[in-house]
């Protein structure tokens, strides 16, 4: 049997086709796990060239990539700052499976308006970098909780951060301050969960190539990132993914509390 058959899994901000919410709902459904992938429901005409080449639907898409590996998948529009939206995420996972073992805190906001100096940074915009990130992972994690604790036999919950979690850099203070602060919030909630036999941490990704990163395209730029990497390259979707899966197994079972780097070695800072 897969390793994680049995499992529920959500994974937030899973509707992009290169994205790490979409590989990490494959890699949880390639171990067995059932899915639930939200996403905020984008509008299709606003979908890069290469989601419209293979009419991409989102997270329907990504719910039916599960759907081939074998296991359940439901996919749910979710705003992860709503109180409503995560609550219901909940509900409508155990309506469905009966339970929620796995929770995935990836939702965050689109990289852009953030990434200016201090003096030009609209006040509503690093706010809303913060609500998504920040006050989502923390309302999702809290309806989660509860059904892990009302079950009874301990959960796995994965928050996702970045490199930017761990270094800061010039004209990027919203990022910086939302990613830093899930590498705290999961070094508390490592702390309160641990005792509940939930077990926390947190993946800090370098540069992915996702759809995150085409702002940036895919040329000298880029290519200086992979060379400033001592690898010598950028990561991909898949590497990241599968990481996350990777520690919501047994083998990953005394790894706690821990914000990991995957980045190719450009930040090693703890």
């Amino acid at each position: 049997m897969p390793e994680l058959d049995g499992k529920v899994a959500i994974v937030t901000g899973a509707g992009r086709l290169r994205g790490i919410g979409r590989a990490a709902a494959v890699a949880f459904a390639r171990l067995g796990a059932d899915m639930v992938v939200t996403g905020t429901g984008r509008d299709p005409s606003t979908f890069p060239d290469d989601e419209k080449a293979v009419n991409w639907r989102d997270i329907e898409s990504t719910a039916d990539e599960c759907r081939e590996l074998g296991v359940r998948a439901l996919p749910l529009i979710a705003d992860a700052r709503n109180i409503e939206d995560a609550q219901n995420t909940v509900t409508k996972a155990v309506e469905e499976f009966g339970r929620v073992d796995i929770l995935v805190n990836n939702a965050a906001a689109a990289r852009g308006e953030d990434r200016v100096p201090l003096l030009d940074l609209d006040p509503e915009v690093f706010q809303r970098v913060l609500d998504i990130k920040v006050t989502g992972s923390y309302l999702m994690t809290k309806a989660f909780v509860e059904q892990v604790v009302a079950q009874g036999d301990g959960g796995k919950l994965v928050m996702i951060s970045s490199s930017a979690g761990k270094r800061g850099s010039p004209n990027t203070l919203a990022y910086n301050a939302a990613n830093f602060a899930v590498v705290g919030m999961t070094q508390g909630l490592s702390r309160e969960l641990g005792p509940m036999g939930i077990n926390v941490n947190c993946v800090c990704p370098g540069a992915v190539d996702t759809h995150r990163m085409d702002g940036l395209g895919r040329g000298e730029q880029w290519q200086q990132m992979a060379e400033r990497t001592p690898v010598g390259r950028n990561g991909t979707d898949e590497e990241v993914g599968d990481f996350i899966a990777y520690l919501c197994t047994e083998a990953a079972s005394w790894i706690h509390g821990q914000s990991i780097n995957i980045n190719g070695g450009t930040v090693v800072e703890h």
